[in-house]
């Protein structure tokens, strides 16, 4: 692939001043934007007359005065893609195509291709005016670069497509932003690298080994993420719970029955605990050791970036994260909010706070919000922000637009939105909290009880949602006496790990630096279409397939399942935004690296068809598991049955010495429990049944 090269645009631009007006340019412009939504709001901001024309039923957008005619045309997206002529792997060469070409399903895409080239070919000027991320500076310079020039092409750089935001854009376009172009560019290449020779390794042994050609596919970020999930599953799959035991003493005080829990169980065995029970009963009476009151002060939250609003969203109306980052897509594109795929926990720094809350006081449901907010603050409003920023855009916040018809769906997200910026002005709130301790004489134990209320709503006024309960408790003195009204012995079992989510694994993506907020949640969801992963109501559940995958790379390309590789060529894109690497040396580290794991990959062809092949069902090996169609790893079970009878073995220890039972007594009650693991279960009802 040929470098993006520097460009005449310098010439133009600003006279050392670093931007020019559109207004400054004269004859044909042609402005290219991302979505068709985006193309008619820039065009209503650009001018109040302007026409809208057609090519292949394709709308675009006409203005004109005496010096200039702007065409303001849409993308859909992506309109180029990378493909190679090459069968087989390793491939190395390729080359970006029409995406229709490329793609069955974007034969839509044809038309605005069709209908830009023509528009391109008339142009003077060019504008990327598409969302300025690293997606949209690729999609722009693809299609000038393909169809116009380069050297006659600028940027328009915005945050939000209200009317002022966008005006003051264009009288302020910079140069491409080749460094942005540079990292998109090698962003697409490497994922096109890794996923196009590792699907191909994975497809083609399977083929080899079973005649039978199945979809299958691999990923640069979707992988390790998918190993991710698949250490979670197999730790919940081999677990076996243990039992704990707590003695829970109810006291009263001033009429009032309130259960304690303990601080420091010291209780290890059934038998201790009904002991200690019986000695709580015989004392009747426990001593207030110490009682406490004080107040915290809750900061309001910063304003949401896209990972902290998908997050807020799942926990509040269970919206996956691709499904709120399509509505605040949506909500975008109509003017309602800033761009949503930012990193940044902080507002710009020159938005008329006063005048936006103006705008969102106009909007029924806000009017007595703001005014309360406005009182409170008396006018002075200093937004608290967090830590987190990105160079490209600032936090999401609503733009003060009225919204019109909006569902039920987006009107929940656009709400949220909304309250928690007013909240990022508001006060702290005030929680107060009281803590009692009671001790039982001559016992090493400690008892607790805890309330808590509300003293100043502050932000909770207009983003309730974080608002705790109210929890009262009695006043105790030190040293009081405190009469015992009743003693149970509760049994708990250790749990295992959480099950995983959507919200959960595009976090960890974050918390690992891979992905970005644009393509986080849609990663997420190939490993669905794939069926690495299906979900449940219990949660998000790994195939067995899923498994296979990653049981196959994890042996022959170890490191792409590692987070490691993903990150290091992270922060190199990142590197190549700041202009310190060249994309070509990036690309060239990859070709060696996937060349080096190839050749690895290649002498064990015939392990890793058998495996795909048995989990994927088209192939039954001679010597299977006992239980599933797995094959064989030790005493006629595969690997993880087999871990799981060597689990079973190893807790029984642990029950015997907590709850006294005998191995046929320890393998009915964890077969019933709930939390045992479904590898666990299997091997006890097909292994150990009858015994």
């Amino acid at each position: 692939m040929s470098r993006v090269d520097a460009n005449s645009a310098y010439n133009v631009i600003g006279r050392g001043q670093g931007f020019v007006s559109i207004w400054d340019l004269k004859g044909k412009i042609l402005v290219i934007a991302e979505k068709p939504k985006a193309a008619r709001k820039i065009a209503e901001a650009l001018s109040q007359k302007y026409f809208v024309r057609s090519i292949n039923n394709v709308a675009y957008f006409e203005i004109r005065d005496a010096f200039r005619q702007i065409i303001v045309a849409s993308s859909v997206g992506h309109l180029y893609g990378l493909t190679t002529r090459e069968n087989g792997y390793p491939v190395y060469t390729y080359q970006w195509a029409p995406l229709y070409e490329v793609e069955r399903k974007k034969t839509h895409s044809f038309n605005y291709l069709e209908a830009l080239r023509k528009l391109c070919a008339m142009g003077d000027y060019f504008v990327n005016a598409c969302d300025y991320d690293i997606e949209g500076s690729v999609i722009g310079y693809l299609i000038i670069r393909f169809n116009g020039d380069p050297g006659r092409a600028f940027r328009a750089k915005f945050s939000s497509l209200t009317p002022s935001e966008l005006r003051d854009a264009f009288k302020k376009l910079t140069r491409l932003d080749y460094e942005m172009i540079e990292a998109g560019l090698c962003r697409h290449e490497l994922d096109w690298l890794w996923g196009i020779n590792v699907s191909r390794a994975l497809m083609r042994t399977v083929e080899s080994f079973s005649k039978k050609r199945i979809i299958l596919s691999a990923g640069r970020v979707q992988t390790p993420t998918l190993k991710y999930v698949s250490d979670i599953e197999k730790e919940r799959n081999l677990f076996i719970p243990i039992p704990v035991y707590s003695v829970v003493p109810t006291i009263t005080k001033d009429g009032v029955k309130i259960t304690l829990e303990s601080v420091n169980n010291p209780v290890r065995t059934k038998k201790d605990a009904y002991a200690l029970a019986e000695k709580i009963r015989r004392e009747g009476f426990l001593t207030v050791e110490s009682y406490e009151e004080y107040t915290t002060s809750v900061q309001p939250p910063p304003p949401f970036n896209l990972g902290d609003l998908q997050e807020e969203v799942a926990k509040i109306y269970g919206y996956s994260p691709s499904k709120t980052q399509s509505i605040a897509e949506q909500l975008y594109l109509d003017a309602l909010i800033s761009y949503p795929r930012t990193n940044s926990q902080k507002l710009p720094s020159g938005l008329d706070f006063r005048g936006l809350l103006t705008k969102i006081s106009q909007i029924p449901s806000y009017s007595s919000l703001v005014s309360e907010l406005l009182r409170e603050t008396k006018g002075y409003l200093r937004p608290v922000e967090g830590e987190k920023e990105d160079p490209a855009h600032p936090a999401i916040y609503p733009t003060g637009v009225k919204p019109v018809k909006l569902s039920n769906e987006q009107w929940a997200v656009y709400d949220l939105i909304v309250r928690r910026f007013l909240a990022t002005f508001a006060g702290s709130a005030s929680i107060y909290r009281s803590t009692a301790r009671f001790t039982l004489q001559g016992a090493n134990i400690v008892f607790q009880a805890t309330g808590q209320g509300i003293g100043d709503l502050g932000w909770y006024k207009y983003y309730p949602f974080h608002k705790p309960g109210v929890k009262a408790l009695p006043r105790f003195k030190e040293g009081e006496k405190v009469k015992v009204v009743d003693v149970t012995v509760k049994t708990s079992y250790t749990r295992p790990p959480q099950r995983i989510s959507k919200i959960g694994m595009l976090r960890w993506m974050e918390s690992v630096e891979i992905g970005t907020e644009a393509t986080r949640a849609a990663i997420i969801e190939k490993l669905f279409e794939r069926k690495y992963l299906v979900n449940t109501s219990r949660g998000v559940v790994i195939t067995d397939l899923g498994l296979g995958i990653v049981e196959t790379l994890e042996a022959f390309f170890p490191e792409l399942v590692k987070v490691e590789l993903t990150r290091h060529f992270e922060r190199l894109m990142n590197d190549i935004k700041k202009g310190v690497v060249k994309r070509e040396q990036v690309i060239t580290e990859a070709k060696n690296t996937l060349d080096t794991l190839i050749k690895k990959f290649n002498e064990n062809r015939e392990k890793v068809g058998l495996t795909l092949s048995s989990r994927l069902g088209i192939y039954t090996p001679p010597n299977k598991c006992a239980i599933c169609n797995r094959e064989e790893f030790s005493n006629g079970l595969c690997i993880y049955h087999y871990k799981a009878s060597e689990q079973i073995n190893a807790v029984y220890e642990e029950w015997r010495e907590r709850e006294g039972v005998s191995f046929k007594d320890y393998l009915e009650k964890i077969k019933k429990l709930k939390s045992t693991g479904k590898w666990v279960v299997e091997v006890i009802e097909q292994v150990y049944s009858g015994r």
